[in-house]
């Protein structure tokens, strides 16, 4: 069971609102022949700018849809993401529609399609999604509003009650990993065991019995962890930023699991949009997601501790380098 065919069975479909197609208009008038063409060039380029300009997305774009990832998809979210669907849809002017993905290949696939518009995506499927659908990095949360501060690590997680003490002591037990595009709860963890036990690869670590007695893909983080909690599996990674909101709603306790690894710092995931999208558009989401303040939204959505006052900074592509270098680490191309 080698996670590129898990990715590749694992793609499911997920019901979306179809969004009206984008495309920005732009007019001017064909110049009357005469002696002068430089003159009539230079009249029509006036002409076709001025038309560019008066255009507006509001014009083309009915709908914007924005697709999370399963981890926020819980309907116990469901308040705290119709905040920024009221607000956004408000600031725009354009109809803000808010869908869950069923895994995360169909988050990457909603947007290929046009499906959807703005992913909240992790590291990984952001750059897969910058690969094969065009999405390019928005915003990425940050403690205070400082990107030198953003970014979360990768924990494994064991019961309170257990033997297992690091690494080493997982061999012959049973994991769950989270999706085969998950950073934190598949390619970290991948990494820090092929690290740790030299001469393995990544195919060792997803087949049953080869390293793990057994090994499963959980579908989210919160899955995993109410796993080990329950008993179902001995071990399993999860986001540190999402531990710390499942903690926060007193969902579990500190009590219930110990942390038996962390792994270094990770990039903090990024909000993508779809490239093909009208520039004055992406440019309007940009600024009011700069501008969105409400606390809630950054707790119990993105597990921010209300203290930390948490907002949106700009994303690059280049903030993902270390992701691909990662991804190449863990599944070399062959």
């Amino acid at each position: 069971m080698v996670i590129r065919r898990l990715a590749a069975l694992g793609m499911a479909c997920m019901a979306v609102v179809s969004m009206i197609g984008c495309g920005t208009q732009t007019s001017g008038e064909a110049g009357t022949q005469g002696t002068e063409p430089v003159q009539q060039a230079e009249t029509e380029s006036v002409q076709e700018a001025a038309g560019e300009a008066a255009a507006s997305y509001r014009d083309t774009v009915k709908e914007l849809v924005i697709c999370y990832l399963p981890n926020e998809a819980s309907e116990e979210y469901a308040e705290y993401r119709n905040m920024i669907e009221g607000d956004m849809s408000e600031a725009l002017g354009v109809k803000v529609t808010e869908v869950n993905a069923a895994d995360y290949n169909a988050a990457v696939e909603a947007m290929r399609t046009g499906k959807a518009d703005i992913v909240y995506f992790g590291p990984v499927s952001y750059v897969q999604a910058s690969e094969r659908s065009g999405a390019e990095a928005l915003v990425t949360p940050a403690p205070g509003g400082d990107k030198s501060q953003a970014g979360y690590t990768s924990k494994i997680i064991v019961k309170t009650d257990s033997d297992i003490q690091s690494l080493e002591d997982l061999e012959g037990r049973t994991f769950a990993f989270v999706d085969p595009s998950s950073t934190s709860g598949n390619y970290v963890p991948t990494l820090e065991l092929m690290n740790t036990f030299e001469g393995t690869s990544n195919e060792d670590f997803h087949t049953n019995g080869k390293f793990f007695s057994s090994v499963i893909f959980s579908g989210k983080h919160q899955n995993g962890l109410q796993s080990v909690i329950n008993g179902d599996v001995d071990a399993a990674p999860i986001a540190s930023d999402i531990l710390s909101s499942e903690l926060a709603s007193g969902r579990v306790s500190e009590d219930q699991f110990r942390v038996i690894h962390e792994s270094p710092h990770i990039p903090s995931s990024p909000m993508g949009i779809r490239g093909d999208l009208p520039e004055d558009l992406k440019q309007a989401v940009k600024e009011f997601m700069l501008n969105y303040k409400n606390p809630d939204y950054f707790q119990y959505m993105l597990g921010f501790d209300p203290e930390k006052n948490a907002s949106f900074v700009e994303a690059y592509d280049s903030d993902y380098d270390y992701v691909r270098d990662l991804m190449a680490k863990v599944i070399p191309e062959e």
